[in-house]
């Protein structure tokens, strides 16, 4: 299972359950999503299994916009 969070940045990080937010992550507030995920795809499942997080931009581009 996996825990998602999000902050004001519009990212989002996906950690396992139970697991701490890593330090280079820390500087931003999280709030935890009320839901748990049983299923991600094989990158994030990929991601935090070698480096623990799994950390993602939602922000929208300009070019995309137009």
């Amino acid at each position: 299972m996996f825990d998602v969070y999000r902050n004001d940045k519009r990212e989002f990080l996906v950690l396992s359950t139970g697991a701490a937010i890593p330090v280079v992550c820390s500087q931003n507030r999280w709030r935890k999503s009320r839901k748990r995920v049983l299923k991600v795809s094989d990158e994030i499942k990929a991601a935090v299994q070698g480096k623990g997080y799994y950390l993602r931009s939602l922000r929208i581009a300009k070019e995309r916009m137009i």
